[in-house]
C-alpha cells in the first residue's frame, strides 16, 4: 500500500486496538471480526435459554412450587437478568470499556452457571428426589439448597448484565459508519445478529430441554455450562481482530449535568444566536473520532444548559453536543414505555404457555413425547424464517415504494409487531377456552396429573405467531435503541432494549399475583395450581385488551417522535460548526 492508501485504510469513527492505537479497516473489524462475535452468541444463547426455557418445570417438579409462585420466580429472575445490563452499560461506557467489562462479566457468568449445575447434581445440595405420584407429600428443599440454587441463578444474572448490553455493541462497533461499504453492511447486522441468537435458542429449546426432561437435570445443566465455556473461548480467539471504542465517561453523569444546568438557568432569557451557546472546537471532537451534534428544536428547555451566563462550572455549563445527546436519550423514553406491554407477553412463553403444555397429550410416536418447553423452539423457527423473508423479500419490495434502505422505518416495523401481539393473545384465549371445554367434556376439570385427550400442538399457533411478532418488534427494538442513541451512549441505548424485557417480566409477576388474588376472592380464580379449574382464557383476553390500548398509545408516540440525525450528517455540517467555533473564539 502507498502512504495515501494506508492513511485511507484507517477507520474514521474513533475505534482503536486494546492499546489505544488507531486501527486499519483491512486488518480489524468488519465481518471477519463479527464472525467470532456471532458464533459466541450462538453458544451463549444456547446456555442461557438452556436454563430459562425449562426453569418453570424444574421449580414445579423439583422444588414443588405452585403455578403462581414458580411463574413469578422465573419472571423475577428473567427480569433481573434483563435489568442488570444497565449497570453493565454504565461500567462499560464510563470506566472499563466494552471489551474489558464483557470479559470480566463472562467470568462471573460462568461461575454462576458452574454452581447452578452443581446445585442440581451433588447430593445434599440438590433437592431430595420425589416421585410424581407422591408429589403432595414430597420433602421440600432445605434453606441451604434453595440458597445455593437461587444464589447461582442471580450470580448468573449479574454476569449477563455485563455481557448482554456490550456484546451486540461490540459487534456493531466493527463497522465504520463513515465508510459507505461498511455502513451498508451494518444495516443488516442486527437482523443476522438476531438470526444467530435464535440458532442457539433453538438448540436449547429442543435438545437441552429434552435432555432435562428425559435424562436428568445434571446433564441438562452441564451441557449449557460447557456451551458457555466454548462461547467465551471463541470470543477471546477473535481478540486480535476487534475494533474498540474508548470509554467516554458516565452517560448518567452527563445527562444529570444537562438537567441540573438547565434547571439552574430556568429563568435565564433564551437566545437565538448560536454564539450564545457553548460548544467545543471541532478539532477536539475530531481527535476522538467524533463530531459535534447540531441543535434541534425539541425539548428546548434543556438548551439552557449550554447557554453562556458567565459561569463555566461543569454543572452550570454544558456543550450543545451534551445537550443534544441527553435529548436523544430522553426522546426514546416514550418508545421504551410502549415496549413494556409486549415484553409482558414474551414472559408468558416460558411460564403459562409451558404450564398449559403439561396438561396436554405430548406423545408423538411410540414412547417419544415432546417436552412442553420445546414448543419454544417453534418461536425460534418462526422467527428465523420470518427474519430471512423480511430481509430478502419484504425489505426489497417495500424499498421500491418508500425509498427507505430498511424498507419501512424502525417504528413502523415495531408497530407491525405490536399488532401481532394483539392477535397472539386473542388466539391464546380461544385456544385455552377450547382446552377447558375438552377438560369439562371428559370430566377432568378437578383431576390433576391426568393428560387431556388433546394434542399439545393445539398450542402451536400462539408460539408461531410469537416468533413472527419477534421478527418485527424485537429486532426493530434492539436496532432502534442502538441507532437512536448518541455515539457516546451506545451501550446505554442498547440497555434500553434489555430494560424493556426486565420491566415486562416484573410487570408480569405483579399482574399474575394481583389477578390471581383478586379473582380468587371474587369466586373462581383465573390462575390456580390446577389449570383445568383456572380461567386462563379470561387472563389472555385481558392481555389482548391491554395490547390494544398499548397500540393506540404507540400511535400517539409515533406521531410526535422525531428521529435523531445520523452521526454522518453531523460530519457533513463541518462548515456550519466551524462558523460557531470561530465565533466562540
Amino acid at each position: 500500500m502507498t502512504v495515501e492508501e494506508v492513511g485511507d485504510d484507517y477507520t474514521k469513527d474513533g475505534t482503536v486496538d486494546l492499546r489505544g492505537n488507531p486501527v486499519r479497516r483491512s486488518i480489524r473489524g468488519r465481518w471477519k471480526a463479527c464472525s467470532f462475535v456471532v458464533v459466541y452468541e450462538v453458544f451463549e444463547r444456547m446456555a442461557y435459554y438452556g436454563i430459562s426455557s425449562n426453569l418453570v418445570i424444574y421449580m414445579t417438579t423439583k422444588l414443588h412450587q405452585g403455578t403462581v409462585k414458580s411463574s413469578n420466580n422465573v419472571t423475577n429472575w428473567v427480569g433481573t437478568s434483563w435489568l442488570t445490563p444497565i449497570l453493565g452499560a454504565y461500567v462499560a461506557d464510563a470506566h472499563l470499556g466494552r471489551y474489558i467489562t464483557f470479559v470480566i462479566s463472562c467470568a462471573i457468568y460462568f461461575s454462576g452457571m458452574l454452581v447452578l449445575t452443581l446445585s442440581v447434581s451433588i447430593p445434599g445440595i440438590k433437592p431430595p428426589e420425589c416421585s410424581a405420584a407422591n408429589a403432595e407429600n414430597c420433602k421440600k428443599a432445605s434453606v441451604l439448597q434453595l440458597a445455593v440454587f437461587f444464589g447461582a441463578l442471580y450470580t448468573l444474572a449479574i454476569g449477563t448484565g455485563g455481557t448482554k448490553p456490550n456484546i451486540s455493541t461490540i459487534g456493531a462497533d466493527q463497522f465504520d459508519v463513515f465508510d459507505p461499504k461498511e455502513k451498508t453492511q451494518k444495516l443488516s447486522f442486527f437482523n443476522w445478529w438476531m438470526f444467530s441468537i435464535f440458532f442457539g435458542t433453538l438448540f436449547a429449546n429442543t435438545v437441552l430441554v429434552y435432555v432435562q426432561d428425559n435424562v436428568g437435570w445434571a446433564l441438562g445443566y452441564g451441557l449449557p455450562t460447557i456451551g458457555l465455556a466454548i462461547s467465551i473461548s471463541i470470543f477471546l480467539m477473535g481478540t486480535p481482530f476487534y475494533r474498540h471504542k474508548l470509554p467516554t465517561g458516565s452517560p448518567f453523569t452527563k445527562m444529570a449535568r444537562v438537567i441540573v444546568a438547565s434547571i439552574r438557568k430556568a429563568k435565564a432569557p433564551m437566545a437565538r444566536d448560536l454564539t450564545r451557546f457553548h460548544e467545543l472546537p471541532l478539532p477536539d471532537y475530531e481527535r476522538k473520532g467524533a463530531f459535534p451534534i447540531l441543535p434541534t428544536p425539541s425539548l428546548r428547555f434543556l438548551d439552557r444548559a449550554s447557554l453562556k451566563t458567565g459561569t463555566t462550572h461543569q454543572w452550570n455549563l454544558c456543550t450543545i453536543t451534551e445537550v443534544e445527546e441527553t435529548k436523544q436519550m430522553l426522546r426514546m423514553l416514550p418508545v421504551l414505555f410502549i415496549t413494556f406491554v409486549p415484553s409482558m407477553m414474551l414472559a408468558q412463553t416460558n411460564t403459562l404457555f409451558v404450564k398449559q403444555g403439561t396438561t396436554l397429550d405430548r406423545k408423538i410416536t411410540g414412547n417419544f413425547s415432546i417436552p412442553p418447553a420445546s414448543l419454544g423452539g417453534f418461536i425460534t423457527l418462526s422467527m428465523l424464517i420470518s427474519i430471512v423473508l423480511y430481509d430478502q423479500v419484504f425489505v426489497k419490495i417495500t424499498r421500491k415504494f418508500t425509498g427507505n434502505p430498511r424498507g419501512v422505518t424502525l417504528l413502523q416495523r415495531m408497530g407491525i409487531g405490536l399488532i401481532f401481539h394483539i392477535l397472539i393473545m386473542i388466539v391464546a384465549s380461544v385456544t385455552e377456552r377450547y382446552r377447558l371445554k375438552i377438560a369439562a367434556d371428559h370430566g377432568l376439570i378437578h383431576q390433576t396429573g391426568v393428560k387431556l385427550p388433546l394434542t399439545i400442538f393445539v398450542l402451536l399457533p400462539q408460539f408461531v405467531l410469537m416468533g413472527m411478532a419477534d421478527s418485527f418488534l424485537e429486532v426493530a427494538k434492539l436496532e432502534f435503541f442502538y441507532d437512536q442513541a448518541p455515539e457516546s451512549m451506545k451501550s446505554l441505548g442498547t440497555s434500553y432494549s434489555t430494560t424493556s424485557l426486565a420491566v415486562g417480566n416484573f410487570m408480569s409477576s405483579f399482574l399474575l399475583s394481583t389477578v390471581s388474588e383478586i379473582t380468587k376472592k371474587r369466586g373462581r380464580g383465573w390462575i390456580l395450581n390446577n389449570l383445568n379449574e383456572s380461567r386462563l382464557d379470561y387472563y389472555y383476553l385481558f392481555f389482548a385488551v391491554l395490547n390494544l390500548v398499548n397500540f393506540f398509545l404507540f400511535l400517539v408516540v409515533v406521531r410526535f417522535y422525531v428521529y435523531s440525525a445520523e452521526v454522518t450528517d453531523s460530519a457533513n455540517e463541518k462548515e456550519e460548526t466551524k462558523v460557531i467555533d470561530n465565533n466562540n473564539e
